[in-house]
Parts: structure tokens; sequence; C-alpha cells
């Protein structure tokens, strides 16, 4: 029997690059992963996401935009901290999609410990201005690791689906570990693919 497997695009269409991860998402339809995984654009419903967290997959692979300290369209693959439920506490906020914030509220939602969740990254060119509520469009360099990205996820799939406890790797695992994981600690492995 195969692992469960989520691969989950998360970003706000309309705030520039921080639409990598429905791109992506989108991109897949066109060369699908393989049935038994399930693959959803989950946008900024970060309370659809930690319930569908709960849902007993073995692993989820968000696909975001996250400021890592790397050049533009750099991808990485980080591995966060998971939150514990048993820290206690306030409840998490249930709206946004600030993937910390997610993972914490699945965290305190379920009964059962999460799933292992990687974070496919790329690093943003373009940002919205803080004093903009609107951005349409991803830059050119983010376009272009859209690809990359559906190359890297149709690799590590296939060794997720075999063995949840795998670690993939990138073309190219020359991501420093002593930079800024940006909310995102624990990197796993990462890199920038060839552009």
């Amino acid at each position: 029997m195969s692992a469960r497997l989520l691969v989950a695009g998360v970003g706000n269409i309309f705030l520039a690059d921080d639409a990598f991860g429905p791109e992506v998402i989108r991109a897949l339809e066109r060369t699908p992963l393989p049935p038994e995984v399930r693959v959803r654009d989950f946008g900024i419903r970060g309370m659809d996401l930690a319930y569908e967290l709960l849902d007993g997959y073995d692993t989820a692979v968000l696909v975001d935009a996250a400021v890592r300290g790397h050049e533009p369209g750099t991808l990485s693959l980080v591995e966060p901290d998971l939150p514990d439920e048993a820290q206690g506490g306030a409840p998490p906020e249930a709206h946004g999609m600030d993937p910390a914030k997610v993972l914490a509220l699945a965290a305190h939602l379920g009964d059962e410990p999460l799933p292992r969740v990687l974070v496919l990254a790329c690093e943003p060119e373009l940002r919205a201005p803080a004093d903009e509520d609107i951005a349409p469009g991803i830059s050119a360099t983010v376009r272009e690791a859209v690809g990359r990205a559906v190359a890297a996820l149709h690799t590590m799939v296939p060794l997720l689906l075999a063995d949840p406890a795998a670690t993939p790797a990138l073309s190219r695992p020359d991501e420093s570990t002593a930079l800024s994981s940006a909310g995102l600690p624990g990197t796993v492995s990462g890199g920038a693919e060839d552009r």
C-alpha cells in the first residue's frame, strides 16, 4: 500500500509572487502526479488546509513562496518544526495562510499527530507594496521556477510514496543551512535548481 500524500499550493494570487503555490498546482494539471496523491490549491484558505492536514496523510508537501535570503527563483526544501499541542496556550488564529499558524491550528484541532510536513519554497522577486492590497502577476523569474518546481515534485513524490520518511534532495543541494529560515525552521535539504 502506498503512503498517503498531500501536495498543497498556498498563496495569494493577487499578491505578485505569492501566487507561486497556486501556479505550481495549476501547472500540475498538465503533468499530473500519480493518482494516489491528493493535489489541491488552498490559496489563502488556512482553515481548509488545517482540516485537510488532519485527514490521515503520512506526508504533506506545501508549495509556497518564502523569503529565505536567496536569489529570486531559488527553490528550497525545508521541514518546519511541527507545533506540539501539549504546549497549551490560546488557540491559534483560524484565518489567513501563514503556514506556521496553519500548522499550529491543525495541531490544536486534531487528536492525532500531524503528518510529516515539507515545504517546497520559492524565493520571491516581487512582493506587493505594504500600501497596496493587490499586485497581480508573478515575476518572470518566479514563473520560470514553476516548471522547476513541477519537475522537483515529480522526482520527490515517488520517493515519498515509497518512504514517507525519505529526505528528497533538489538538483543542487547548495542552500546554506546558516541562512535564516524565515519562519520555516529545520532545513532538510535545499538548493537552487539549474536555471
